[in-house]
């Protein structure tokens, strides 16, 4: 997958022709990595790994923008592709000084104070700390995979790597519908607001790319009351939809209509990020009430607690009717530096992990509907204490309940290996959702993708050697978790035959 273009880009040259390398160290990936170190467990390892190595990317869910694959238009540049829009990137420069505008990323007015070229160079010589981090495996992968570059990048490669990529980057080989082919990505989902107009969806079903490339319907806009503009977002709501939003059963046609109006558009599920998992299960006449206060301002923070608490159940209800695969993605304390988000807004690395509980919070969710099979639910967390304690337990019990993969600040080799070991005694291989990306990053979903393969072949080698599992059992289960749940999960089976057939 690397970037076609002149040895000359890589290095050097000497005035008798020889390429002469930067005075950066050689970018070498070792095609063991992650696998485990005693020699008959790597060697199984590396035998599942290979059996799923090139199997198509599945990505039902993530942050990528839907504008790419619906222009198809090149990338700017080097910065605005692989830094500004990574918050896990972000996050880590700013807690070792690095100031947000120094690597070119705009404020809430749009103001940029650095050039592309200056953002690379402050990025490039910090790119030592994260020695150590999943970013750096993505990261490294993608420079010497996806663009061939053979040297580390650090201060005295920053100007070789943000020229080659630029050059990359303007050939068709990397226009967004081009990389999709490349990677092999058989099906990626981006996500949207529940008020955003779907444009480029729309234009993705007139191309016929729409069951490829879909949405996801993202309602927290409209469905928290804490949400920044709640009020005004109903409002709007009832505009869009053309229902009377002023009454509760008003406001619930309205919410149907618009997730109507994201199937249309090839979407497959929702996604709600609550603060709390925390679920009420009202009379019509009570969340009436409330969802009247919450308009006027005037409900007190335990009634917008209840009101939102009850609308995930209220989506539950409504994925049992239309078929949308529910997804539930608790536990983050989000823009937690204010001084940050009131200058560059959200989604600059300032959100933090916090405790959650699941058992008691689902209780009146899955006691509604958790019983029912039809309903496919996928519970993410970030607080990793609940796997073991009480997310495997409850998926291995309820018919409607599935554990989506390691989340975010759990999204690493570590992480993914604590979800196998916690999960997998209680809940199983098939309670689980197989692995999803997350990622606004495009170019990373591949090295990602590839990350969560070895690590599933090194849990699956274990416990051969264990003789937990036999050989042919391993040999099954690593398609299974690479492709075969995530397909069943997310109910792609016709989207992505083509692809898997192969």
């Amino acid at each position: 997958m690397c970037c076609v273009t002149s040895t000359k880009a890589l290095g050097r040259t000497s005035s008798k022709g020889e390429v002469i390398l930067s005075k950066s160290p050689i970018l070498q990936i070792n095609p063991d990595r992650l696998f485990p170190v005693e020699p008959s467990v790597r060697r199984l390892c590396g035998e599942l790994y290979e059996q799923v190595r090139a199997a198509p990317i599945i990505s039902p869910h993530g942050h990528t923008d839907p504008a790419w694959f619906a222009c198809d238009t090149p990338f700017d540049n080097a910065l605005s592709l692989l830094v500004t829009p990574d918050h896990y990137l972000l996050r880590m420069l700013y807690s070792r000084g690095v100031a947000l505008e120094d690597l070119g990323v705009p404020d809430r007015q749009g103001s940029v104070v650095v050039s592309p070229r200056e953002g690379w160079r402050n990025f490039a010589r910090r790119y030592y700390l994260f020695t150590g981090t999943p970013s750096k495996v993505w990261l490294d992968t993608t420079f010497a995979e996806v663009f061939g570059l053979t040297v580390q990048l650090d201060e005295h490669s920053a100007d070789l790597y943000f020229d080659h990529i630029n050059e990359c980057l303007s050939q068709e080989a990397f226009r967004p519908r081009q990389l999709l082919d490349r990677f092999n990505v058989a099906f990626i989902a981006t996500t949207e607001h529940a008020l955003d107009p779907l444009l480029h969806h729309q234009a993705l079903v007139e191309q016929g790319l729409s069951t490829r490339v879909t949405t996801t319907f993202r309602p927290d806009d409209v469905l928290d009351p804490d949400f920044d503009g709640f009020a005004e977002n109903v409002e709007r709501l009832g505009e869009v939809t053309g229902e009377t939003v002023a009454s509760y059963s008003g406001y619930l046609n309205a919410l149907r209509a618009r997730r109507a109006a994201f199937r249309a558009v090839g979407a497959t599920a929702t996604d709600h990020g609550p603060v709390s998992p925390f679920t009420a299960c009202l009379a019509d006449d009570e969340a009436g009430r409330l969802y009247g206060r919450c308009l006027s301002g005037a409900a007190s923070g335990d009634e917008r607690k209840l009101f939102r608490g009850h609308m995930l159940i209220e989506m539950a209800r409504m994925s049992l009717d239309d078929g949308m695969v529910m997804q539930l993605h608790p536990g983050s304390s989000r823009n937690h530096n204010s001084a940050l988000f009131n200058r560059f807004g959200p989604d600059k690395g300032a959100d933090i992990p916090r405790r959650v509980d699941y058992c008691e919070a689902l209780k009146p969710l899955l006691n509604a509907v958790g019983n029912e099979p039809d309903l496919e639910l996928i519970v993410f967390t970030l607080d990793e204490s609940n796997y073991a304690r009480e997310l495997a337990p409850l998926a291995g019990h309820y018919p409607a309940l599935r554990l989506g993969p390691p989340w975010w600040f759990n999204d690493s080799p570590e992480g993914m290996l604590r979800f196998r070991h916690s999960v997998t005694e209680t809940a199983g291989f098939y309670n689980t959702a197989g692995f999803n990306d997350d990622t606004r990053a495009l170019l990373s979903i591949p090295a990602r993708h590839d990350m969560a393969r070895r690590m599933d072949a090194r849990f699956l080698a274990q416990l051969v050697t264990e003789g937990r599992l036999s050989e042919a059992e391993a040999l099954r289960l690593i398609t299974t978790l690479t492709t075969d749940l995530v397909v069943e999960a997310y109910r792609l089976g016709d989207r992505v035959e083509r692809f898997t057939a192969a």
